[in-house]
């Protein structure tokens, strides 16, 4: 199992990076959110690794913590979710927050991440309760009707209430994440500068 590779970034693929270790270049499938913190090409990159074996096939998915690689494998645990759905989710849901969703049983915030609809968001809540481990008090409030709707929910119901199709709401809000602490309306804000250049 390669659990941690570390080297030299040569470049950032749209699903993942490139890595170079002593002269070998390992292709690293990556969430979008976690994309978004490597350094820049040239860089020395240090990546928690999951290797994936099927039987035609041998992937590398990466992550920026080790916290992000053992939910990632925990997902993966989950009936009918495989390597691209656990880093969609992933993509639009960090570890604490992908937590509290589970914990408050929001099915419809599931159903933000591209592929997931509604009978597999009820089916991942199922599973997964009980194993994602304690909740953990980083600030961010989990709000709304019932307590139990996260940011990109209520994101979600707004842009319905302004009368955007199905459609125009998942391409606005797929891989919409804001730094720890983001409002809704400045989230809110950024989804809809989206589907104006659409």
């Amino acid at each position: 199992m390669i659990a941690r590779i570390e080297g030299t970034l040569v470049g950032v693929l749209r699903d993942g990076v490139l890595v170079d270790v002593n002269g070998v270049g390992y292709r690293v499938l990556m969430p979008v959110s976690a994309l978004a913190r490597l350094p820049a090409a040239g860089k020395r990159a240090s990546l928690h690794t999951s290797l994936q074996v099927r039987e035609d096939s041998m992937t590398l998915y990466g992550f920026s913590s080790a916290e992000e690689r053992d939910l990632f494998e925990v997902l993966l645990g989950v009936n009918g979710i495989g390597p691209k759905a656990a880093l969609a989710v992933l993509g639009v849901y960090p570890a604490a927050e992908l937590r509290r969703v589970v914990a408050t049983e929001d099915t419809e915030a599931l159903t933000l991440v591209p592929g997931i609809g509604k009978k597999t968001a009820a089916r991942m809540i199922l599973e997964l309760t009980g194993r994602l481990g304690a909740l953990e008090d980083d600030g961010l409030a989990v709000r709304g009707r019932g307590g139990s709707r996260t940011t990109l929910a209520e994101v979600h119901g707004a842009l319905e209430a302004l009368g955007y199709s199905p459609a125009e709401v998942r391409s606005a809000l797929d891989g919409l994440a804001g730094p720890d602490g983001e409002t809704a309306e400045g989230l809110l804000k950024v989804a809809l500068r989206r589907l104006a250049k659409a």
